[in-house]
């Protein structure tokens, strides 16, 4: 919903301009993990400087560290975010360990964000120095204008509900003043689906005969404005799929120091109100309310900024679709996305004072993929006094913040296959994810957890699990996902053990816990 402020301009005059820049200290805007600043100032010189120089800047100690994001031009390793690690074996996808690094490097981390900086293109060239412009990579899967008009008169007089159309837009309905490449962007539009590119939109780019000017704009937004084509809010995964491109496509447009500010607005591209009980995280991009087709439908709006960002299901994208090369793990920008999430959430990391580890067990309010035993394989964790056991249900009785903080504050993170096992990334780097039954769909949740850098443990013995029956798909036949589970409590036992090992010996874990006498 527009905010009653922009409202009261409108009563003044038929033309309005959407202008929220903070007026606070010239450092309120950088709230990001400590571990992040001196990634922050290396990339802005001209911060560091500023910081310098001034006596009340909070962040002298974070200044001259040199360093990277592994994106940037002349990056050396030694000073780069990312460092992943290939100790398995590549099976044939490459001929050389440096070879097998470097293509995980580009499949999901950020090495991809370098591939669509080297990609980005002029589409539309400013015909004055200053005026309209439009730049993306390849496929359209990224693209940032300047000076952009979007025509919503349209939809005014439209009846259905908005969600993964591809005709929201006609042609002349997004314009620039400036010289458009129409061979280009033909060439660029090959990826014409809702969630794969922004061709279905961008198709219809035309160029405007006059400059853009606030006159001619209903609607004039001076504000940095991302526009989202968005998967399904109900669905913790693919969900998550939207806010790790949103994040990721900051670092892609990350050539202003303003670059991960909140003081961003986010549009949502489709009419339907937007509602999901993961709809917290939202702070962590934006401090504005989220705007929707209908919040300017029937006018012509003008962006100062716009960002059309990386979309979840991209062919070979990131999260969704990433290809992942065997015998890697430890992405470097999904570790980052983890850190500014819980920091942007107000989310802590304890001290594990009680030198006993945390094992949380999910448990699930649904009609499939249930633990029949959980009662069972609770109480025989609980027989091992080393361990601390707590069964959680991630419903709408649990704030996501609360969720999440759960865990993070878990050293153990256990659950049957499904959308809750996303909570992986938000583990401790030093956390193991046991994914009890996969379910026969054996990559998902271990390829996030290689992304993130946690342990994977799932069941190994299929005799000793015991499905209630042979699963019934709802269109037909027998499915391993739409079935209950019992497990046998010594092996369940066993692999929670391999698990607490990993966790106890990780180096991140024994700086953070106490000594304890006992040793698992």
């Amino acid at each position: 919903m527009i905010s009653c402020r922009i409202f009261l301009v409108v009563l003044l005059s038929s033309i309005y301009s959407v202008s929220d820049s903070s007026n606070g200290n010239h450092y309120d805007n950088i709230n990001l993990p400590k571990k992040h600043l001196p990634f922050f100032f290396s990339n802005f010189p001209q911060e560091a400087e500023k910081c310098k120089k001034d006596p009340s800047c909070p962040f002298k100690k974070y200044l001259g560290k040199n360093k990277c994001w592994g994106y940037e031009p002349n990056c050396k390793p030694e000073n780069s975010f990312s460092r992943p690690a290939c100790p398995g074996d590549h099976q044939g996808w490459v001929r050389s360990k440096f070879e097998q690094v470097n293509t995980f490097y580009k499949q999901g981390d950020f090495g991809y964000i370098k591939e669509q900086l080297e990609e980005l293109q002029t589409i539309c060239k400013p015909t004055v120095q200053g005026e309209s412009s439009l730049k993306c990579s390849h496929h359209l899967r990224f693209c940032r204008g300047r000076n952009i008009l979007i025509n919503f008169t349209s939809l005014a007089t439209r009846k259905d509900r908005i969600r993964y159309n591809m005709d929201v837009l006609s042609m002349g309905d997004i314009t620039g003043y400036c010289k458009l490449d129409r061979g280009k962007l033909k060439n660029q539009c090959d990826h014409i689906s809702p969630l794969q590119s922004w061709g279905p939109e961008l198709r219809f780019f035309d160029e405007s005969p006059f400059p853009i000017r606030r006159d001619q704009c209903d609607v004039f937004i001076d504000t940095p404005t991302y526009i989202m084509k968005i998967d399904a809010t109900v669905n913790l995964y693919h969900h998550f799929c939207d806010f790790f491109n949103l994040y990721a496509s900051q670092h892609v447009n990350n050539s202003h120091p303003d670059a991960f500010s909140t003081d961003k607005h986010i549009l949502i591209w489709e009419s339907y109100p937007y509602r999901s009980n993961f709809g917290e995280t939202w702070k962590a991009f934006t401090r504005h309310p989220i705007w929707d087709l209908n919040t300017f439908s029937g006018k012509t709006v003008c962006f100062k900024n716009v960002v059309f960002p990386l979309l979840p299901r991209m062919i070979f994208g990131l999260f969704y679709n990433t290809p992942i090369i065997w015998g890697c793990e430890g992405s470097g920008l999904f570790k980052a996305f983890s850190q500014h999430i819980l920091h942007r959430l107000g989310i802590t990391t304890k001290a594990r004072e009680s030198g006993k580890l945390t094992i949380t067990v999910l448990s699930r309010e649904s009609s499939y993929r249930n633990i029949l035993n959980e009662d069972q394989l609770i109480e025989r964790l609980k027989e091992d006094k080393r361990f601390i056991v707590q069964r959680v249900v991630y419903n709408k009785g649990l704030t996501f913040e609360k969720q999440v903080q759960l865990t993070h504050d878990s050293d153990v993170f256990i659950g049957i296959h499904g959308a809750g096992l996303t909570h992986l990334l938000f583990l401790p780097d030093w956390a193991a994810i046991f994914e009890l039954y996969n379910c026969e769909d054996e990559n998902c949740y271990h390829d996030l957890a290689r992304l993130r850098g946690v342990k994977y443990i799932t069941w190994e013995k299929k005799e000793l699990v015991f499905p209630q029956d042979e699963g019934h798909h709802p269109d037909g036949g027998a499915h391993a996902k739409f079935t209950n589970y019992r497990f046998e409590p010594e092996e369940f036992y066993r692999l929670v053990c391999v698990a607490a090992d990993h966790v106890l010996y990780h180096p991140s874990y024994k700086k953070l816990a106490k000594p304890t006498h006992e040793e698992l």
